[in-house]
């Protein structure tokens, strides 16, 4: 299984910037969280897993895998949508599944050029998919591109866990955006930890 990487000095940086986030790091300790480094399998993933329960999730992946093997853009492209829904997901996904599969095969869309390209080109490209929003693509950006600065601000958690984590009733834009700069470059790793004081850790 691979995880997010990040080490020592990213847990330093962030201590010196923010002694709130930095007392919630010590209480946590390390986190691991999953990632899927082929970034064509990590979109499957993200649009088969949407609006359902991660225990949902974790069931259809582990069929998509186990009908297709190795989740390649020609094997999605070859199969009907039919095949695809079976698997345990909507019509409308299946179809946002295959369509983006045709759209890399045809080449519509680099994945391979997406790993060179700034954080924000990756999110307008990939966004430009039928079943991705921008959350969707920063979500992979964390956990297939392992980029390491992305705190997103459609990500209901992360706002809870800066609500927590500040004592705040409500978070403007403008707070969220002065507590993202303040963790940069360390945006992915502040993430994680904003996703567990989210969840009561």
């Amino acid at each position: 299984m691979a995880i997010f990487e990040y080490d020592q000095s990213a847990l330093d940086y962030l201590e010196k910037k923010d002694k709130k986030l930095g007392a919630a790091m010590q209480r946590i300790g390390m986190i691991e969280r999953q990632v899927i480094p082929d970034l064509f399998a990590a979109l499957v993933h993200s649009i088969a897993s949407q609006q359902i329960s991660s225990t949902a999730a974790a069931t259809v992946w582990s069929r998509i895998q186990e009908y297709f093997g190795d989740i390649t853009p020609a094997r999605i492209a070859a199969a009907s949508c039919e095949e695809i829904q079976k698997l345990g997901m909507s019509m409308r996904k299946a179809t946002y599944i295959k369509s983006a599969a045709q759209i890399v095969l045809e080449g519509g869309l680099d994945l391979t050029e997406l790993q060179t390209l700034p954080d924000k080109e990756v999110v307008k490209r990939l966004s430009s998919l039928h079943g991705v929003g921008v959350w969707t693509a920063e979500m992979l950006l964390i956990f297939s591109l392992q980029r390491p600065d992305v705190v997103s601000w459609g990500d209901y958690a992360i706002r809870k866990g800066m609500m927590k984590l500040y004592g705040l009733e409500q978070l403007t834009r403008e707070q969220f955006e002065k507590y993202r700069q303040r963790y940069s470059p360390y945006g992915s790793v502040a993430s994680l930890y904003l996703w567990e004081v989210a969840a009561g850790r």
